[in-house]
């Protein structure tokens, strides 16, 4: 069993703090190049084909295809999302992620919620474990109520 890092094509070991960075630019690049940029074919790249979304939203496939999902639904009802990583933290194969995101809820109903024109700052922080260079699981904690309180909706 591999304790201290992960092991290389070359069959070195890499040691944990270059895996806890390589994770932490994987997530990285999901939060700049996915969330703010919408390269959603990224996502084939950073979600591992073993992926376990621990709170998912009502009926998200399985995979890329159900964080791709979550992105779209997203980015179509802010068109002007933008995410901001507070803080970076990993561990061998852990990332969490500190972060806010500011939208203006102008697209598609969102939560059954009618486009308001509303600005809004949600703050959030996630859990993902990364295998071989991956995102294999994703946990998450949002200010739900706080987002719904300021769309207006508490319904």
């Amino acid at each position: 069993m591999l304790l201290s890092g992960r092991l290389l094509p070359s069959g070195a070991v890499e040691a944990p703090l270059e895996m806890s960075e390589a994770n932490k630019d994987c997530v990285r690049r999901l939060f700049d190049e996915v969330w703010n940029a919408g390269k959603l074919a990224l996502l084939d790249t950073l979600i591992g084909a073993a992926y376990v979304e621990h709170n998912p939203v009502p009926d998200q496939p399985s995979g890329a295809a159900g964080v791709k999902g979550r992105v779209e639904t997203l980015r179509e009802a802010f068109p002007d999302l933008r995410f901001t990583l507070e803080e970076l933290v990993a561990e061998g194969d852990l990332v969490a992620a500190r972060y806010s995101w500011r939208g203006t809820h102008k697209g598609e109903a969102f939560l059954g919620i009618p486009p308001s024109g509303k600005g809004i700052l949600v703050r959030g922080m996630d859990f993902f474990r990364l295998r071989e260079g991956r995102i294999v699981e994703h946990w998450d904690n949002v200010d739900e109520l706080g987002m719904l309180t300021q769309l207006g909706d508490l319904g």
